[in-house]
């Protein structure tokens, strides 16, 4: 798909926070997920409206549809990491996320879900 996200779309966006393809941790602070996408299948449009980081486990291409109507090419490597932590319900986005490679695009994503992860993310000394 290249289209933009639909108002219908954004909306369910809105309620689902199934970041992954699996829920393999479930902690008081912390939520791990697994992803995994075969070739042109789609992680269905959610929100992110907490601190999270994703990895990705393998090499692989993707388009991901945001609610602000972009469409986003992108090329993963194995190891790429990004981390999002200033998120809130009030600094929220939606998106969805299709492989559009010709291999399966596998991450892992940690969710924090306790108000202060500022422990968590804080680099030892």
């Amino acid at each position: 798909m290249s289209a933009p996200l639909t108002e219908q779309e954004r909306m369910q966006a809105a309620i689902n926070d199934r970041i992954g393809t699996e829920l393999v941790l479930d902690g008081e602070a912390l939520r791990v997920w697994h992803l995994r996408l075969k070739p042109g299948e789609t992680l269905r449009p959610h929100r992110h409206d907490r601190p999270y980081f994703w990895t990705a486990l393998t090499d692989g291409k993707a388009r991901s549809r945001s609610g602000d109507g972009r469409v986003t090419d992108v090329v993963y490597r194995a190891g790429d990491t990004r981390h999002f932590g200033d998120l809130t319900p009030e600094t929220a986005f939606v998106h969805d996320l299709t492989n559009t490679g010709d291999a399966e695009l596998v991450f892992v994503t940690a969710e924090f879900t306790h108000k202060d992860h500022s422990s968590a993310t804080r680099s030892k000394p």
